[in-house]
């Protein structure tokens, strides 16, 4: 259809300039008018034949052409459009009002060639300017509905507020980002990338069932982030085809748009803070809410495993922390009453350290009858 759409424009387009301009051609060769070869109708024949040939040869490039243009159009937002429109508009306006003393000007380059120039370049402004000051024209609107109506509170989004925060693979497939969103503490927009869904997909449909397993629930975890009417999710179809990894991708990209990657991959937290990229790391962020233990309280754990020192056990908190029970083997899977004697803060995460509660209670009762004896 689009093929056809050009060639009836380019035909159309051929007959208007043979009608317009074959007559001169045929009067610098001397050939009189109203003949078989100097007529209206063989003249808009010979225009419509030339520009189909050149048409059938343009074709594949202008297709080419129309689809880059679809494709830019549709990556950007309503508001783009919207005022990249009316710049346009009034840069020509402002134009075409610059150009009347031209027209009426009796120079030949000042009034057929300069007015052209001056209307392509402040259309071209006025894109440009409308464009790239978004903010600033949102900002004018909503002040001019607001005005008089008490409203005195904006919030302002500065140099510390970053519009995009982009997901990797690993907090996807993790889960957490999804309470953390719903539950209002990650602000802006959050960008899933395509190149994330297509690697997601893959391990959805890899034939090792724990990896199918982890690749189906971060997608499920998308269908959750989207539905909810409170959370804000938007796709980004671009690619960096000579960027092989993900990982590099989205520095790129975050560079790019100026957004934040949030993470729970401890080397990507750390490639990113190298290039300066702002990153969220959701174990950082589970780390420091966990509740603060102080050497000497006490707390009932399980020890469910051997330590890796001898006769260390192992018990976990409901939260994950890892809590490390001196003499702990000889009350496996046996609940336990511990006194904590020091915490230790990882890049995995904290460890807890303690010892049974019944052994300190010994060792106190001991030194209170050494002190009686005395």
């Amino acid at each position: 259809m689009e093929k056809r759409f050009i060639h009836l424009f380019m035909v159309v387009l051929g007959i208007s300039i043979g009608i317009t301009f074959i007559p001169e051609l045929w009067q610098i060769l001397d050939v009189e008018p109203n003949t078989f070869l100097n007529n209206i109708f063989t003249n808009g024949l010979i225009g419509a034949i030339i520009l189909f040939i050149i048409s059938t040869i343009i074709i594949s490039h202008v297709l080419n052409l129309i689809k880059s243009a679809e494709h830019f159009l549709s990556e950007k937002s309503a508001t783009y459009l919207l005022f990249g429109s009316v710049g346009t508009i009034v840069g020509l306006i402002l134009g075409v009002l610059i150009s009347i003393p031209m027209l009426n000007s009796v120079i030949p380059i000042v009034n057929n060639v300069l007015p052209t120039f001056v209307m392509i370049i402040l259309g071209y402004l006025g894109f440009r300017v409308g464009t790239t000051r978004t903010d600033d024209w949102k900002k004018f609107f909503v002040s001019k509905n607001k005005k008089n109506t008490g409203e005195v509170l904006e919030r302002r989004a500065d140099e510390t507020f970053r519009k995009y925060k982009i997901l990797d693979t690993s907090v996807i497939i993790d889960g957490r980002i999804y309470d953390i969103a719903k539950t209002g503490f990650l602000e802006g927009v959050i960008l899933i990338p395509n190149f994330v869904l297509y690697e997601l997909q893959y391990i959805a449909d890899s034939g090792d069932s724990l990896k199918r397993v982890r690749g189906r629930r971060g997608l499920d975890i998308l269908n959750l982030l989207q539905k909810e009417e409170d959370i804000v999710v938007e796709m980004y179809d671009g690619d960096f085809e000579d960027i092989p990894e993900v990982d590099s991708k989205l520095i790129k990209l975050a560079k790019l748009l100026d957004g934040v990657v949030v993470t729970n991959d401890y080397n990507l937290n750390k490639v990113c803070e190298f290039q300066n990229v702002p990153v969220l790391n959701i174990n950082a962020l589970a780390n420091s809410v966990k509740p603060v233990v102080i050497p000497g309280e006490t707390m009932q754990v399980t020890v469910v495993k051997s330590g890796t020192e001898r006769q260390q056990g192992v018990a976990y908190l409901d939260d994950g922390t890892m809590i490390v029970v001196e003499d702990g083997q000889y009350y496996m899977n046996k609940d336990l009453l511990v006194i904590v004697t020091s915490a230790l803060q990882t890049a995995a995460g904290r460890m807890i350290f303690a010892k049974p509660a019944h052994s300190q209670k010994g060792i106190d009762e001991k030194v209170d009858e050494k002190k009686a004896t005395k």
